[in-house]
């Protein structure tokens, strides 16, 4: 804990107690005068008077607002981004910077179902805990842009936007979504068709409805999921562990087809990928994004199979002479129709998996692989499987196929069905060795390879049937790819294509606590659109907060939703425009990514009640900037800092919202986010007994390199903070104990924001002992009143401020938190050096270094600021502007190599030339004394340094 008042200290020292004291006034001060209001050109929250041109948008990843409140890895991106909005607002510019809440979401709703408390109470009791933690931290947000997803006013337009998705199909020759309005009026000029081949004319009005819904960007569809009977609800892939079990309640998964949204988000691979190259976002993240979609080139290939047709995607047609067997997914639609009913004579017995018969086989298989993960069935080298029956044919040898289903093929990627080519695919090499399949080689791995499958490049071979006119042998990859996808065109064996790891997105859950469908379903079961007049459908109560559970290992069970049970709110009459009806309301709700795919937008005009975002607003906040950046700029929030963990989901579907509302004319920009920092992450270490319990780690000590804990001696682990680990820091306490200035100060300067380091709270005293020699420096601990003088300072402190201001300057721009710190501590450092014994410091020396200071210890800032006879707040500058004058060396110091090693270093004027510093250094006596006699070379680095050659 840090020096506090005692009798002893005197008045004013610069304690915990005094921190907290000027901390609680300032961030009063801050709020009632509005401070960090950002004012809009349009709206409410416009002024009257235009708004700078120089305009900067802050955000932060939308945090959850847990009940456990912020430990002091939580707030280390939100300093950054205040640290870095401070900054640009004291140079001038209008800064937006705030901070909301992404509160929809399960935990809530699982407290709910244990303590029957509503979600909103729990929601909102922990939004205050955080809003608390936060406004302690002195973090400048304008808190007239703070919200909740969860704020009915939110959700309304959440589901607005939903509606704008739903009223929009993808037009392929424009290559972007349009109003489905648009798409009727073709249908009845005759220009589109029904599939069928019939006119819209001839089409009922249901018929047309289920048309245009095939069509629509958001549509109903039957799709795998992950169901967990023991939960009563379905679970997102990563919540599924490799042995197919819920991570949470460790109950069976399985995997089923149920009716649900789905949000065509295929319809922008491509763009998707393609604008990656506008954003200035990580190359790591860009890449994830990248493999996330998975756009492939390759080829269909139509394998005959009696009367089927078996259709493969392959990115490798050129190894199609290679091809022993197929394969189907368990889930494949094909497989009911091409197992048979008896084992054709001869099928080896590790073909059958042990059943009398394929169908009974397909059908045992198909049960266990339903309580796989993907994740397993991907990653799991031990293949497995079973023979349909049925055979295909290649088109390119004429080779019988046996056709297997096996679980290491999934309906997620490509067709669902893969062409087995053992020789150069090691996953198909080991299920064709567990099964005695024949495997053979079409490109020529080199002599000396000793591998199984070889996916290497070389020439092709065994890969020619003259009597099809297919030669590939010898040809390179390349050529072999394209001539073979010419050959299969011209033969109507298949057609080259691209395709796409990306899945349409799932976008319904069976929970409670999410935002209600604006939909209702009419006596057709067809989905109508609510008028927006209706908006918004708020969530009704409910006595029951969970979904109905049922037996862990009923896989044929359905879910129940909570709001299914709502039965006065499902039923309503309503009068949609042919008088009124009886209507179904939809009991799913949507998932909780919905309210943070366009938070950012909503940022930007929050109050606003006719429309989710002003355009003039929304261009002004987030519009291409095509002055500064050419007609290219996306657009979007100008800073965007969060964690990796969301590099692609969030980002994703953000993105994919954004591209549709650019499209439907309601936003300028295309992307929502510019600029993409991702922050590391504060670590800590936990400690654990003999018996494998975590014990308090701030009771363990160190002694010689080991550590104890009363006593006995623990071992150490390191990483995260949690509460099981009891290794948890809270903000509350280093602010207690410090000052918020102090934890700020401390969190910045421990290493570059984007890398994860450990917490170690015995250090945070260095920061705190560097603002109070600070403080030192401008105020008399007696009195209060500062010791600041008129009296000039020297040149040699001129050198030293003005470097400081220039590093600090580009530190903080460059969000360099760390090293713009160390150049504070240093600049104090010399003023201490040189001032501490005296009875005042100059103004020219301390009026900057405390503006430099404010964006990272606000409070103290603008405490000195007031002491030093300031009138208002410094939270809009001035920022102190570097001398160039000062930042001139008169002297320039160059190490002097000998045999590549520094052996002396010699210091001349700045404007010295080659010759005067190659003749200062063979004078100098050290370099003198490395050589016999004159050297062969002496190289001069201007302002480098110097290598003498003997």
């Amino acid at each position: 804990m840090s020096e506090d008042r005692t009798e002893e200290a005197p008045a004013y020292r610069y304690t915990a107690s005094l921190a907290g004291e000027i901390e609680t006034r300032w961030q009063d001060t801050w709020e009632s005068e509005g401070t960090f209001h950002a004012p809009n050109p349009e709206g409410s929250l416009a002024t009257g008077a235009p708004v700078p041109e120089d305009k900067l948008f802050v955000q932060d990843m939308f945090p959850y607002p847990s009940g456990a409140g912020l430990h002091v890895g939580h707030p280390l991106g939100y300093i950054g981004t205040d640290v870095f909005a401070r900054y640009h607002r004291m140079t001038g510019r209008n800064v937006l910077h705030t901070l909301g809440y992404d509160a929809f979401g399960l935990p809530a709703e699982q407290y709910a179902a244990q303590t029957g408390q509503h979600p909103r109470t729990t929601t909102e009791n922990n939004i205050t805990t955080m809003r608390r933690q936060l406004r302690q931290l002195g973090l400048g947000h304008d808190p007239r842009r703070s919200f909740a997803t969860t704020d009915p006013e939110y959700y309304r337009w959440t589901q607005w936007i939903f509606l704008q998705i739903f009223n929009s199909y993808y037009d392929t020759e424009q290559d972007k979504a349009r109003p489905i309005g648009e798409l009727i009026e073709q249908f009845e000029r005759g220009e589109r068709l029904a599939e069928d081949g019939r006119a819209w004319s001839e089409l009922s009005a249901t018929e047309r409805r289920a048309l245009l819904n095939s069509y629509r960007l958001v549509y109903i569809s039957d799709a795998p999921v992950n169901w967990a009977p023991g939960l009563g609800t379905v679970v997102a892939n990563e919540e599924v562990t490799a042995d197919g079990r819920s991570e949470r309640g460790n109950f069976p998964v399985f995997r089923k087809n149920l009716r649900q949204w789905t949000m065509r988000i295929t319809a922008y691979a491509d763009r998707l990928i393609d604008d990656l190259a506008l954003l200035d976002w990580s190359d790591q993240v860009k890449t994830m994004q990248r493999n996330w979609i998975g756009r492939s080139h390759g080829s269909h290939v139509r394998f005959a199979a009696g009367d089927r047709t078996v259709e493969v995607f392959t990115t490798r047609p050129d190894t199609i002479f290679g091809t022993t067997y197929l394969v189907l997914a368990p889930e494949h639609e094909l497989v009911d129709e091409l197992v048979t009913d008896a084992w054709p004579e001869g099928t080896a017995s590790a073909w059958t998996g042990g059943a009398a018969d394929p169908r009974t086989a397909v059908a045992e298989y198909r049960a266990a692989t339903a309580r796989k993960s993907d994740l397993d069935r991907q990653e799991n080298k031990d293949k497995t499987g079973v023979f349909t029956g049925s055979y295909a044919r290649n088109p390119v040898n004429g080779r019988q196929l046996p056709v297997f289903v096996a679980d290491y093929v999934l309906t997620g990627y490509g067709t669902g069905a893969v062409m087995g080519v053992p020789g150069e695919d090691q996953r198909d090499w080991d299920f064709a060795t567990a099964f005695g399949l024949e495997i053979m080689r079409t490109i020529a791995p080199p002599e000396d390879f000793e591998g199984e499958a070889y996916t290497g490049e070389g020439p092709m071979i065994n890969s020619a049937n003259p009597e099809l006119g297919i030669d590939l042998d010898g040809k390179p990859k390349d050529e072999a790819i394209a001539e073979i996808i010419a050959w299969l065109e011209a033969n109507g064996h298949g057609n080259g294509t691209v395709q796409y790891k990306l899945r349409d997105w799932l976008f319904a859950r069976q929970r409670y606590w999410g935002e209600p469908f604006p939909i209702v379903y009419d006596e057709n079961d067809l989905p109508v659109a609510l008028p927006e007049d209706q908006l918004p459908v708020e969530l009704p109560e409910v006595e029951e907060y969970a979904p109905r559970t049922f037996d862990p290992e009923d896989a044929d069970s359905e879910p129940s939703p909570p709001l299914s049970r709502a039965t006065d709110w499902m039923y309503v009459t309503l009068d949609l425009g042919d008088g009124p009806k009886q209507y179904r309301r939809d009991t799913n709700v949507m998932p909780n990514w919905a309210g943070s795919c366009w938070y950012h937008l909503r940022y930007a005009d929050p109050v606003n009640s006719e429309a989710f975002c002003d355009p003039v607003n929304e261009r002004y906040w987030l519009g291409p900037r095509v002055n500064e950046h050419g007609a290219n700029d996306p657009g979007g929030v100008d800073l965007y800092i969060g964690g990796m963990e969301h590099a692609v989901l969030h980002l994703l579907y953000a993105r994919f919202w954004q591209k549709v509302l650019y499209d439907l004319g309601h936003v300028s920009a295309h992307e929502p986010y510019r600029r993409l920092f991702n922050q590391g992450y504060i670590q800590a270490y936990a400690y654990t007994d003999s018996r494998g319990q975590y014990v308090p780690a701030d009771e363990v000590t160190e002694s010689e390199g080991k550590f104890f804990h009363n006593g006995a001696e623990v071992r150490r682990e390191y990483g995260k903070m949690g509460k099981s680990l009891k290794n948890v820091v809270t903000p509350d306490e280093m602010c207690a104990d410090y000052g918020a200035d102090t934890f700020r100060f401390y969190e910045m300067s421990m290493g570059p924001l984007e890398a994860s380091r450990p917490w170690a709270t015995k250090d945070v005293v260095g920061a705190h002992r560097f603002l109070q020699r600070l403080w030192r420096n401008v105020v008399d601990e007696q009195s209060g009143k500062h010791r600041v003088s008129e009296e000039p300072a020297t040149e040699e402190d001129r050198k030293a401020l003005h470097r400081a201001i220039a590093g600090v300057h580009e530190d903080y721009a460059n969000m360099r938190f760390n090293t713009a710190g160390a150049k504070l501590i240093e600049l104090n450092n010399h003023i201490t050096k040189v001032y501490a014994k005296t009875e005042s410091t100059p103004r020219e020396l301390v009026e900057p270094l405390v503006l430099m200071l404010a964006p990272v210890c606000p409070h103290i800032a603008e405490e000195l600021w007031s002491i030093l006879g300031k009138d208002g707040s410094l939270a809009h500058g001035p920022f102190p502007a570097a001398d160039p004058a000062y930042l001139v060396d008169e002297t320039v110091e160059y190490p002097v190599q000998v045999r590549g090693k520094v052996r002396s270093r010699i210091i001349v004027p700045s404007e010295a030339g080659e010759d005067e510093v190659r003749a200062a250094a063979l004078a100098d006596e050290k370099i003198a004394a490395c050589l016999d006699g004159e050297p062969r070379k002496v190289i001069v680095v201007p302002g480098r340094l110097v290598n003498v050659v003997p």
